[in-house]
């Protein structure tokens, strides 16, 4: 979505971190921010996103490693049809507007349609190539199927490695989706908790173990 809130986490990447979520010193622009108990979870970052925003906080650099988090996202409330509950992880942050990332959309998962269930996981490079422009330009190759609810605690796992991203949701051991070219290059910067327009999303327990 190119409208989307991330969150950039602040905090030295040591080889293995679990990294303290916490609304203190962020900017969280037009999106609302709050700590929350949810669904068994407590210290979770609740973010709904009221329109383009962003609510960063500066200091993480991330190369290469794995990005862990859990996620429960759903559309949010009066969020137009086509809201899907866009939510998941961005990383090699430039800034608010140029970053990678990849997503899931939770009530794609087991919609009655195979073609809207295709469209579960996505990546995305903003503001190059949004998924509008992948999805034409090469149908199928950035997104995929994987089994969701919304508003369910999912654990996304995103292994990066020089220009190749891979998405792991739940315990798997497979990739659910592979991207071979990260648009941006083998690049670096922030990491941080992304949601698109029209969602409500509580993130969980991030874990960030670098590898350079």
């Amino acid at each position: 979505m190119r409208f989307a809130t991330l969150l950039c986490l602040s905090a030295a990447l040591a080889a293995a971190a679990d990294i303290p979520l916490s609304a203190a010193g962020i900017d969280s622009g037009t999106a609302k921010i709050e700590v929350a108990t949810y669904k068994g979870k407590s210290g979770a970052i609740h973010l709904t996103d009221q329109g383009e925003s962003a609510a960063i906080v500066k200091g993480t650099d991330f190369h290469n490693g794995t990005i862990e988090v859990d996620i429960a996202a759903k559309p949010g409330a009066g969020a137009a049809e086509s809201a899907r509950g866009f939510a998941g992880l961005a990383f090699r942050i430039k800034d608010h507007a140029h970053y990678e990332a990849i997503y899931i959309r939770p009530t794609n998962g087991r919609a009655d349609d195979q073609l809207r269930r295709n469209h579960a996981t996505q990546y995305i490079s903003e503001p190059e190539w949004p998924w509008q422009k992948l999805r034409q330009e090469m149908p199928g190759v950035y997104e995929s199927y994987v089994d969701l609810e919304p508003d369910v605690w999912t654990h996304l796992k995103i292994v990066v490695k020089g220009l190749r991203a891979e998405l792991y949701v739940g315990s798997a051991a497979q990739p659910c989706l592979i991207v071979k070219d990260l648009k941006k290059g083998d690049s670096r910067g922030p990491i941080g908790l992304w949601v698109g327009q029209g969602t409500d999303a509580h993130f969980a327990n991030l874990k960030v173990t670098a590898q350079e």
